[in-house]
């Protein structure tokens, strides 16, 4: 088939979209373009060269599509309030456990604590034992 010239809207036409459409087409194929001395621009295309399938048009908001499409999102909807609920459960749970922790941990800091306390006590006394047991008997017995 022989080059054309045609307009954006003449192109439309015959490619059966609209005459942005055919404009995005001629800019995605980097076809030649010029201007005309009307001012419009004239778009020299080969109709049998180019391969464009217009998308099927958007169903009305009447189709069952739709309407199948709107009852989806209404039920995911009322399943992510249901896991939203669900998670909200599942956070208040782990801060009641995370409290506990908190209270358990301050209870073992406090234990040991008072371990290395009573430790060091024993070692103390272990000492002046071990002092007191390595004199001779009669100085133990004036120091008494």
């Amino acid at each position: 088939m022989p080059t054309e010239m045609l307009t954006y809207s003449q192109l439309g036409e015959r490619l059966r979209c609209s005459s942005e459409a055919a404009r995005g087409l001629v800019k995605r194929l980097r076809l030649p373009r010029q201007k005309a001395n009307d001012g419009k621009v004239l778009v020299s295309v080969d109709l049998s060269e180019i391969n464009h399938k217009p998308m099927p048009a958007r169903p009305p908001s009447g189709h069952p599509i739709a309407v199948a499409l709107k009852t989806r999102v209404e039920e995911l909807e009322a399943a992510l309030v249901k896991v939203e609920a669900a998670a909200a459960g599942h956070r208040a749970d782990y801060e009641r456990e995370r409290e506990r922790f908190d209270r358990l941990m301050v209870e073992l800091l406090r234990a040991t604590v008072d371990t290395s306390t009573a430790k060091e006590a024993v070692a103390r006394l272990e000492g002046e034992l071990a002092a007191i047991r390595s004199r001779p008997w009669w100085r133990r017995m004036l120091s008494a």
